[in-house]
């Protein structure tokens, strides 16, 4: 038995207060710059093993930074097995992002792969950072997981929407996640984030997220931060470590050629 009990997640239990979460995105594969985010008080701490050559022991790392700040951390997974959207849980990151989800019937088996009994059959272990190495009884471990972990869905393309409101009603899916990157590239207009077809599906994924209680969430620029709250969404991601780093850079070469 363990005397701590295990952490929170600092983005469920504000978005189920009816607050607003933000975090922040790491494409470094590099524990200090979780930090060096978590310290500023970003709520939650996004890393990706999609697109990121990110190898398990940095993304354990990546973790433990984030969690020693009391900060979440969420790892977008590559879509292959069930290993691939386990370990990251098992390693206790906060949550998991599935990128592209393509139907009402992948949003189930997502669902039947990381949720524990009575929602899906996420094989149990226990033994690793996340069920406290053992020290937390099976029953409290599978409750507190189902709890007090992320599952977030990414939508990304148009196929998906026939299907939105069944998605929607999926038990044991927190979050919509739009992905207005992918969505407008998809269309054929690639890049082109603010396209008429774009922000009706961002207006459409928030409020179809909120019919059947579910989280909303999309990425930002501090310019239109206020106007997507506002738009409804309950969690953005506002920022990058490679963007505030070209930022920066770009700026003191500027000051040096000028």
């Amino acid at each position: 038995m363990c005397d701590k009990p295990p952490r929170r997640s600092v983005v469920l239990d504000k978005l189920r207060a009816g607050k607003k979460a933000i975090s922040f995105k790491n494409n470094f594969a590099c524990a200090r710059a979780t930090e060096l985010a978590a310290l500023a008080g970003f709520d939650c701490i996004w890393i990706c093993s999609e697109h990121v050559p990110t190898d398990f022991d940095t993304m354990e790392k990546q973790i433990l930074a984030a969690k020693a700040h009391n900060t979440d951390i969420i790892v977008r997974v590559p879509k292959g097995s069930y290993s691939d959207f386990i370990r990251p849980l098992e390693a206790d990151a906060t949550g998991i992002m599935i990128p592209h989800l393509m139907s009402a019937d992948e949003a189930r088996e997502i669902v039947w792969k990381t949720r524990f009994h009575p929602l899906g059959r996420r094989p149990v272990d226990g033994g690793n950072a996340d069920g406290q190495f053992c020290r937390l009884p099976c029953r409290d471990y599978i409750q507190f997981m189902n709890e007090n972990r992320m599952i977030i869905v990414q939508i990304e393309d148009p196929e998906p929407l026939a299907e939105l409101e069944e998605i929607c009603q999926v038990p044991g899916i927190d979050m919509i996640f739009f992905g207005p990157g992918d969505f407008s590239h998809a269309l054929g207009v690639p890049g082109e984030l603010n396209h008429p077809e774009v922000d009706r599906t961002r207006k459409r994924i928030a409020e179809t997220a909120h019919k059947y209680g579910k989280f909303a969430g999309t990425t930002c620029g501090m310019e239109n931060m206020k106007a997507y709250f506002e738009l409804g969404y309950d969690f953005l991601n506002c920022g990058s470590d490679v963007g505030a780093m070209n930022e920066y850079c770009n700026r003191v070469m500027k000051l040096f050629r000028g």
